[in-house]
């Protein structure tokens, strides 16, 4: 896997913000309620009767420089080789450094666990050859994964043909999770959540 680096297109030009992401992803991975690994975030603007709704589906931008891997002081927050950002919970003792960390909110404390946790882009599937449970069940086909070192991978070729925008360029991350048509006011208010 050392060769792929992973990543995830979301075309909001398809997305219709039907939310079954999110609903796939909590069931995926078990997570309990309150606490969200992937979530569609909604922004309505302008006044009657010119209103529009933005959906921004937000998750752990698996980043090329993670703060919270470099923030953690045990090792627990880490990258694979592939680039997937993952939580060792044998080494993570709660500090939530990782989660003061992350400029995406994308990290939670598991209350019951005293761990935290996040987007895995389900690693258990990925390592197995499925896409995540969130691109799997997105009927719109607005989430595409994939290998962006893959010339020929789909998510590589809609980066390269489309302006495609990332969360806080400015943090310096280099988030390997690209939008499509994302409207600007939603993607800088992103961080309400």
């Amino acid at each position: 896997m050392a060769d792929k680096r992973f990543g995830m297109v979301i075309d909001l030009r398809r997305c219709h913000g039907c939310k079954a992401c999110q609903v796939a992803c909590k069931s995926e991975n078990d997570v309990p309620l309150g606490v969200w690994r992937s979530w569609v975030k909604e922004v309505e603007q302008g006044t009657y009767p010119n209103v529009k709704r933005h959906f921004l589906p937000r998750l752990c931008n698996h980043c090329e420089h993670p703060a919270c891997v470099r923030n953690c002081p045990t090792g627990a927050s880490y990258k694979r080789p592939d680039g997937v950002v993952l939580v060792d919970r044998n080494k993570c003792i709660g500090c939530r450094y990782c989660i003061a960390s992350c400029p995406y909110q994308s990290r939670f404390l598991l209350a019951d666990e005293k761990v935290a946790d996040k987007c895995t882009f389900c690693a258990h599937r990925v390592d197995q050859g499925i896409v995540p449970a969130c691109v799997n069940t997105c009927i719109a086909r607005a989430r595409i994964f994939g290998d962006l070192n893959d010339p020929n991978s789909e998510v590589r070729q809609l980066v390269d043909s489309h302006p495609v925008q990332v969360l806080k360029p400015e943090a310096g991350q280099s988030p390997s999770v690209f939008y499509i048509g994302a409207d600007d006011n939603a993607m800088r208010g992103s961080e309400a959540g």
